[in-house]
């Protein structure tokens, strides 16, 4: 076990290695007592445990401890595509990031060459709650923003999600699980209003503060039950899908503690496979263990017709293109041809939970003007572009 010396907020701290190795996304579902799962799984003592991550966490190293949710399950979403002006490209940035909660993961990408796409520069991860437009949401943002176009390209079929930068450094290009990913189809469930009141204490980030051993009983507090209604409700609420996982997120590319980075290139991948094996391609991709994010998305004629996109990390970048030439080399020899392929590099990035609760939504719309009714979805509801 390694030993703690003094309380340090670097990701290299042996200490603190063992403890992001299992904190990042190990974690699956609702933990009643997650510092104690992650010292158990650690050999770190759980005071340790408790220590480090409050350190980290008033550092910068962590910038976030939360419990996630398969927010597919809970929200429409999509991975938009905004193509804006050079001129108009940071202001869009800050807006999207500062001013919409609606928007999660807001990047800035580029190609290495003028390609299918390559004007596209900014992403965005974009969720509203259920029975409202995605595509009307996003047509008001690109008004705000002055966006010339967006794609919006929901997710078909997830593969993989899981961060966990720390234990994948070091990774073989070809490094991969004996079996293919199991794809994951996305269904809207439908919550009551207890679930929601639980739900929406159990996902709000803890603050250095908060961090205890009893993590829930103040969140019960805050949803207005007992300590028993709370975690029997976030137990159904795990088996009924719309648990994610109890995770510490790294900051990603920005230097932290030390001078340290999670990781410094984050790399989009595209292929084209031929219809009929989306999923089959999918499941061979989210098999490899440098991808964090596998997912079925139509890009359509703006992307060359991509339908299968990637999230790889790394420190250096070729050996993050050495990993995506051994998927595409796996793609071939299991059978799986590819007419195009592309890498979108991440720069400027910021990441947040999307907001997803419908109560936020109409309060949004009321603190702006907007009608709420009016942005509710319509039975056509597949416009992907504008």
């Amino acid at each position: 076990m390694p030993q703690a010396s003094e309380t340090s907020a670097r990701i290299s701290d042996p200490v603190n290695a063992a403890i992001l190795a299992v904190s990042e996304d190990r974690l699956a579902g609702f933990q009643t007592d997650p510092f104690g799962e992650i010292a158990s799984r650690s050999g770190i003592p759980v005071e340790t445990v408790i220590e480090r991550i409050v350190a980290m966490l008033r550092g910068g190293t962590i910038r976030r401890v939360r419990q996630t949710l398969l927010s597919t399950s809970l929200a429409n979403g999509a991975l938009c595509a905004w193509e804006v002006s050079p001129a108009r490209l940071d202001a869009a940035f800050d807006y999207m990031f500062r001013e919409d909660p609606f928007s999660g993961h807001v990047v800035i990408r580029t190609t290495d060459a003028v390609s299918a796409g390559s004007s596209y520069r900014l992403w965005t991860t974009l969720k509203v709650p259920q029975g409202y437009s995605l595509r009307k949401h996003a047509q008001w943002l690109g008004a705000q923003v002055g966006a010339d176009r967006f794609r919006l390209m929901p997710a078909k079929m997830l593969f993989t999600l899981g961060v966990g930068h720390v234990r994948r450094r070091g990774l073989e290009p070809g490094a991969r699980a004996e079996e293919p990913a199991r794809p994951l189809e996305s269904a809207l469930v439908k919550l009551s209003d207890l679930e929601w009141r639980v739900l929406t204490a159990l996902k709000r980030e803890f603050a250095a503060d908060e961090i205890v051993r009893d993590l829930w009983r103040p969140r019960a507090a805050e949803a207005g039950v007992d300590f028993e209604t709370f975690t029997a409700t976030a137990q159904a609420l795990q088996s009924r899908g719309v648990i994610g996982r109890f995770s510490t997120f790294l900051e990603h590319v920005k230097a932290t503690a030390g001078n340290e980075r999670a990781t410094r290139y984050n790399a989009l991948f595209h292929w084209a496979v031929p219809a009929g094996r989306e999923v089959d391609a999918g499941c061979e991709v989210g098999r490899h263990y440098v991808i964090t994010h596998a997912y079925w998305r139509e890009g359509g004629p703006e992307f060359h017709d991509v339908n299968v996109m990637a999230v790889a990390h790394g420190m250096e970048k070729p050996v993050v293109l050495a990993h995506k030439a051994a998927i595409d080399a796996h793609l071939r020899e299991a059978g799986i041809e590819f007419s195009y392929t592309n890498v979108f590099w991440g720069g400027r990035s910021e990441i947040k939970p999307s907001e997803i609760a419908p109560a936020a939504y109409v309060e949004f719309c009321r603190a702006r003007g907007i009608d709420a009714n009016a942005m509710r979805a319509g039975d056509d509801e597949e416009g992907a572009c504008a």
